[in-house]
């Protein structure tokens, strides 16, 4: 009953975030940003799909919460799911770290070494861990894949990083979007460790991966959300204006 509490919050807390995220794009942003708008859709539906199968599944009162055929649709959407938003982001991070790069004297080969890294890193991973052999079940298989993407995305993140912060021309919006990547990828690295060590950290794993996941969106938001207007100083009322006194006005 705790699970299924916690992991509903994390549901109420994410939506609005992901919808205002999506909202703060549509006032202009996906239109530099295009592939980090399909993103944060593509995150949207998939929280959508998956929230009527968990709850069917593990909800005490549910009726199903027994039923394998709702448990394996609920593994079987949640790494399709998965699959396209890994696909997704390393988009995204390849699109940002073209971006970040546009100014660099070497641009052509810094984005040929950072981008094929990147390929050949997830090519490697998932060679090693879908290699034939043992019978391991698929759920465990794209869980240590995901979490070898998540670091070498991590790491990718951290040069565009320190490559913006040595720039003399400091994009605010490039940073921003590049460091709540680097919360999510290095929070969802080290929740899988986690929960791979024990289950005795298995939920210290999974708080870690809302949290981070949380201020992941959050910081979104306050990327592409509009900058309040600076505030007016209030006009004074013709009846509360003070009353200039001259010296011979002056009580005598």
């Amino acid at each position: 009953m705790l699970r299924f509490a916690f992991d509903c919050s994390g549901y109420l807390l994410g939506f609005p975030l992901e919808l205002l995220v999506i909202g703060a794009m549509l006032r202009g942003g996906w239109r530099r940003f295009p592939l980090v708008f399909a993103y944060a859709v593509a995150y949207f539906l998939t929280s959508v799909i998956e929230a009527p199968l968990f709850w069917a599944s593990y909800a005490p009162w549910s009726p199903d919460a027994k039923n394998p055929w709702i448990r394996s649709s609920l593994e079987l959407w949640y790494w399709r799911d998965e699959t396209v938003l890994q696909i997704l982001v390393f988009a995204v991070v390849g699109s940002l770290v073209w971006e970040a790069t546009a100014g660099a004297p070497s641009r052509r080969a810094l984005r040929a070494l950072l981008i094929g890294f990147g390929i050949l890193f997830a090519g490697v991973s998932f060679l090693v861990h879908f290699a034939p052999g043992p019978h391991i079940k698929v759920g465990l298989r794209m869980t240590r894949w995901a979490r070898d993407l998540n670091f070498s995305s991590a790491i990718l993140d951290m040069a565009v990083w320190v490559r913006l912060l040595g720039s003399r021309r400091r994009d605010r919006s490039l940073l921003l979007l590049i460091g709540g990547l680097g919360v999510e990828f290095a929070g969802e690295a080290i929740a899988e460790s986690l929960r791979g060590m024990s289950p005795a950290t298995e939920m210290a794993g999974s708080c870690l991966n809302m949290f981070t996941n949380l201020l992941f969106l959050y910081i979104w938001w306050q990327t592409f959300r509009a900058p309040r207007a600076p505030r007016k100083p209030k006009e004074l009322d013709a009846a509360e204006a003070p009353v200039a006194t001259h010296p011979r006005h002056s009580n005598v």
